[in-house]
């Protein structure tokens, strides 16, 4: 067994206080945003809502007057439970319309 005699005590003392050898959470990198921030992000969306991620993230400034990438403000969204959408394009059908379709489907199929 080729184990660095150091490692060993050093993970010696984690196993008793933590019953685990594994890591420790980290803190993890600092958000450029503020939850105030977050807010007004979700409300400019929400007064626009057919501008894109890029174009919001130009019109927001995060902590220290930085700018946030269009990422950072999909993830925003996304988080608050707005998710990215499309308009419909293409013909609006009623239920007669479908009839005929299938109506004219059928007499050509055969």
């Amino acid at each position: 067994m080729n184990v660095n005699r150091t490692t060993i005590f050093r993970l010696r003392p984690r196993l008793h206080e933590t019953d685990t050898v594994s890591d420790r959470p980290r803190s993890g990198r600092p958000r450029c945003t503020t939850q105030r921030q977050e807010r007004n992000l979700v409300r400019n969306h929400m007064n626009n809502r057919f501008l894109s991620a890029s174009a919001l993230s130009r019109q927001t400034r995060g902590k220290k007057n930085q700018r946030i990438s269009a990422n950072t403000v999909r993830r925003r969204l996304s988080t608050s439970g707005i998710r990215p959408r499309r308009a419909y394009i293409g013909p609006i059908l009623t239920q007669r319309h479908r009839h005929q379709r299938t109506l004219w489907a059928q007499e050509h199929a055969a």
